[in-house]
């Protein structure tokens, strides 16, 4: 029966045992509830009985080595945080660690402070979806708006959102749909000095252009047909606050120059009124298309292109956020498994690799949909690669992506023979049919 679960269990494996007890003193000494393996099996037992929160392993051990450790736990244990040491340093033992699934590498020998500020780093790491330990950014303020990153380039997002934020500039907020552009309005609203007045988002394109005018700028009685009493429109319902715009390259031109209006003057008319309403507003704005290609084409008017366009945020898809797809699949895992009333299940490694390559057209709306799905439809509490949906699966299985080159698809090969191999170079050479003069070529050493 495991023990229960605290928030700052630690389990030390190393074959050294001056290490383990070094590691064990230093850690206690900071409250700390530490564990300590010799190798890498009781480690396994101890974490099969007792919930643990970081996992600190030696790389080089008998048997088995840190490395195939943290493969196991990325394979059984979705919540455990990992941070590999040892005193075999090199640039590639550290860019594989990660590979593998370790949140830190950390070079033996290394000083108290050192060992300190990176545990709490990647302890923090398991609170909070952002932290910038370079700014004075609060890593709480974008949880709230349902933003969950840790990637550079989300990052880079993060602080424009921080910056603007500040001001009352137009924004206009590019992204592939499914990337979460009305989250970062949300954010930019909520942590401005309008955060207490109304945020109204408007879909342009989901809106019939006969009904857009009237239900932007509102109108007044007996303006048409079936206009039996005055009605507000959006853009008065946000007075004071923040309007967002959705959509923006679906306006017709007609609607552009409405618009273009409005942000000039400051000023709304009612479909039927012949006095102007101001308004105090700030607009954000959204599309998926590339507005400066519309202007050239002559299907979006330039001079609303600059009035929108003072800031921008460029919103990256899902497949180039490095790291944020094993998060966002672990928040969404437990926020299924919850309401379902289901333990949070482990995704395996060949799951792991399978979410990490699939390409996510759908972005973040994408991976949330098959999270939920893989929660509802799963019996057992393991995922795997059978698991999602056919779609998904053709695609990680046949990798049909006919624009790599030769020699990317035999160094891809190559290195997955290797790992089969657990980096077993004379086997991998006899597997492929060549000598190790050749594999090591092949591997550029």
């Amino acid at each position: 029966m495991k023990k229960k679960i605290t928030d700052n269990s630690i389990l030390v494996v190393d074959d050294t045992p001056d290490i383990l007890e070094i590691l064990h003193r230093q850690l206690s000494a900071k409250g700390y509830t530490v564990f300590t393996a010799p190798n890498v099996m009781e480690a396994i037992k101890i974490l099969e009985s007792t919930p643990i929160n970081l996992v600190i392993t030696d790389w080089k051990m008998p048997k088995y080595s840190g490395m195939e450790l943290i493969r196991h736990i990325r394979e059984n244990y979705v919540n455990t945080k990992v941070m590999m040491i040892t005193g075999f340093a090199t640039i590639e033992g550290a860019i594989e660690s990660i590979k593998t699934g370790a949140e830190q590498y950390l070079a033996k020998p290394f000083t108290d402070e050192e060992l300190f500020s990176t545990v709490e780093m990647v302890l923090a790491e398991k609170q909070n979806t952002f932290t910038d330990s370079d700014s004075e950014m609060n890593p709480e303020m974008f949880q709230n708006y349902g933003i969950l990153a840790k990637s550079d380039s989300m990052n880079t997002v993060f602080r424009m959102i921080k910056k603007v934020s500040s001001s009352n500039a137009n924004v206009l907020i590019y992204g592939e749909s499914g990337t979460g552009k009305e989250l970062v309005a949300r954010a930019i609203h909520y942590s401005s000095n309008r955060s207490t007045a109304p945020f109204v988002p408007v879909n342009c394109g989901g809106i019939p252009e006969s009904l857009l005018e009237s239900e932007l700028f509102g109108y007044v009685k007996g303006a048409f047909t079936g206009a039996r009493e005055t009605r507000a429109g959006f853009f008065q319902t946000a007075d004071g606050g923040t309007i967002f715009l959705d959509e923006i390259s679906e306006t017709s031109t007609s609607m552009q120059v409405k618009l273009l209006r409005v942000l000039q003057e400051k000023e709304v008319y009612m479909v039927g009124a012949n006095k102007a309403i101001k308004v105090d507003i700030r607009i954000l704005a959204a599309t998926n298309k590339d507005l400066s290609e519309l202007v050239k084409q002559g299907t979006f008017r330039e001079d609303l292109f600059f009035r929108l366009n003072v800031i921008n945020i460029n919103l990256p898809p899902l497949r180039d956020r490095n790291g944020d797809i094993l998060l966002l699949s672990s928040h969404f895992a437990d926020k299924f498994a919850r309401e379902a009333g289901k333990k949070t299940p482990a995704f395996t490694e060949q799951a792991i690799h399978a979410l990490i390559n699939y390409a996510w057209p759908g972005n973040v709306r994408e991976l949330q949909n098959v999270i939920q799905r893989l929660i509802v439809m799963t019996d057992d509490n393991i995922i795997d690669v059978p698991d999602f949906p056919s779609l998904m699966r053709y695609s990680i299985k046949n990798e049909s992506n006919l624009s790599r080159t030769l020699a990317e698809v035999e160094s891809e090969y190559v290195k997955n023979v290797l790992d089969s191999v657990k980096g077993n170079k004379t086997q991998a050479a006899k597997i492929l049919g060549i000598d190790r003069k050749t594999l090591r070529d092949k591997l550029g050493e």
